[in-house]
């Protein structure tokens, strides 16, 4: 079958996303009750409390995590739960939103007809971090869980500072500590718990279990699956940006030099910013670090050698292993390599309903919109779109969505069913296609308010490194 009836085919088992799945609602109701019973707290727990507990264990009846479990969550509802008994409820959490991760992909793999890649990994650097830094992370999470999200105060927040101020300096400790810097910031945002008229209970229930299994040794381990050779077309970029942080994630297929079949792939750039730098002005901090990024705004492929690259398809990018290639567009990448790419299998700590991220194709849709809503019709079946997604740093916007014809995204899903998030569209501009991408500016722009934008965040850079200049100098 070609590329273009695999996409057709596609195309038509696009009712398959609106599909029930067996399982699926008891798994996330049994986490919801889990999630409930943290807003309380689990020093002193009430009967509903208890409940919630008792549905977590139930739900991993028959599994290997059954017995301790019951004992953890027993422990907890009687308000005795220790260290370990947190770990291992949040073990549990976390099983149960693998396997609602893994139904899901199992569902999006059969829509969309595309193999899942089998690799073979090597281990990554054995990192030992120092190991009281972590068992204190694990100690101020623990004290969150007793408290709950209405019983957080400023005092208690702020136990998580100096843990993070010793954590990220260290490479093998960076992950989790920016983690606890993100969720401790958003909890003081948040204070007093006890005033809050709304809780964003799955959120910070997903950032507690996650945090609290990255404080178990070897948890933050890469395996390592090699390194890759061959020609990385881009297909587009999912900017992520908080007040203090900033990554762009490269989707792309990497088409191997040996000649085997090619594989989906992304490549990954994350840098802390200042809070003033917005819009455009974060490719300015990003764009040093990774030359993907230029070549991702010129429309051009990458050649790599010997690229380093993990068991789940992520490329360890260094400058020194890829270098800029021949033109290459995303649509027509898209429409011949993307319905034969293969997919890694997601990391353990990776399957979570949120991060599913497929690349897809979509052609020959109708768009809709109800409002502020979008929805693309596919073969029939409707798909929304979360247009809103679409970063600052891009030209890509609802307009240019609602008027295309063909879509480069991510299917996701959120809230009980899939979506799409573009990361390009194509459109007709005087009956020629244009291709409009978030990532357009990558590599720098013409566009006025962009380059205002970066000049801003060069002007921002600038201040504060001369300013901790003279702080260092004194």
């Amino acid at each position: 079958m070609s590329p273009s009836e695999q996409a057709s085919s596609a195309g038509e088992r696009a009712y398959l996303l609106a599909e029930p799945i067996a399982g699926l609602d008891e798994a996330l109701a049994a986490v919801d009750a889990f999630d409930q019973a943290l807003v309380g707290g689990l020093l002193r727990p009430h009967p509903g409390q208890a409940a919630g507990l008792d549905e977590l264990a139930r739900a991993t009846a028959g599994t290997p995590l059954a017995s301790r479990t019951a004992e953890a969550a027993g422990k907890a509802a009687a308000g005795a739960a220790g260290e370990d008994d947190l770990v291992a409820l949040a073990a549990a959490r976390t099983a149960l939103l693998g396997a609602v991760h893994d139904a899901l992909m199992a569902r999006v793999t059969e829509t969309t007809g595309r193999g899942r890649g089998e690799t073979e990994t090597v281990p990554g650097a054995d990192a030992r971090p120092t190991a009281n830094l972590p068992a204190a992370a694990r100690s101020w999470l623990t004290d969150l869980a007793r408290a709950g999200w209405q019983g957080i105060d400023h005092d208690m927040v702020s136990g998580a500072a100096q843990v993070v101020s010793a954590m990220l300096p260290d490479p093998a400790l960076r992950r989790l500590g920016t983690l606890l810097d993100g969720f401790a910031a958003e909890l003081a945002a948040s204070c007093p718990g006890a005033s809050l008229e709304r809780i964003p209970v799955r959120r910070w229930a997903d950032l507690w279990s996650r945090a609290m299994l990255l404080t178990l040794p070897q948890a933050t381990a890469t395996p390592m699956a090699g390194t890759a050779t061959g020609r990385l077309l881009p297909l587009g970029v999912d900017v992520h940006e908080h007040a203090t942080a900033a990554q762009a994630q490269v989707h792309a297929v990497l088409e191997p030099a040996d000649g085997s079949a090619p594989r989906l792939v992304r490549a990954s750039v994350s840098v802390p910013k200042p809070d003033t730098v917005l819009g455009a002005g974060v490719w300015q901090l990003m764009r040093p670090h990774m030359s993907l990024l230029a070549a991702l705004g010129e429309g051009r492929s990458m050649d790599l050698v010997d690229m380093p690259i993990t068991a789940e398809g992520d490329l360890i990018w260094s400058d020194e292993h890829g270098r800029p290639g021949e033109p290459a567009d995303a649509f027509a990448a898209a429409r011949v390599a993307l319905s034969t790419a293969t997919a890694a299998e997601a990391a353990p700590l990776d399957r979570h309903p949120a991060r599913i991220a497929v690349p897809v194709l979509l052609e020959g849709y109708s768009v809709h919109q109800d409002d502020d809503a979008l929805t693309f019709e596919v073969a029939g079946h409707r798909l929304a779109v979360d247009a809103d997604r679409a970063p600052d740093a891009g030209p890509l916007g609802p307009e240019a969505v609602a008027r295309s014809s063909a879509c480069i995204g991510l299917l996701r899903w959120d809230d009980g069913a899939f979506s799409v998030q573009p990361l390009a569209v194509e459109t007709a501009v005087r009956k020629k296609a244009v291709a409009v991408h978030a990532g357009a500016w990558a590599g720098g722009t013409a566009d006025k308010a962009a380059a205002k934008a970066e000049k801003a965040a060069t002007d921002a850079v600038a201040a504060l490194r001369e300013r901790a200049g003279r702080l260092l100098r004194k």
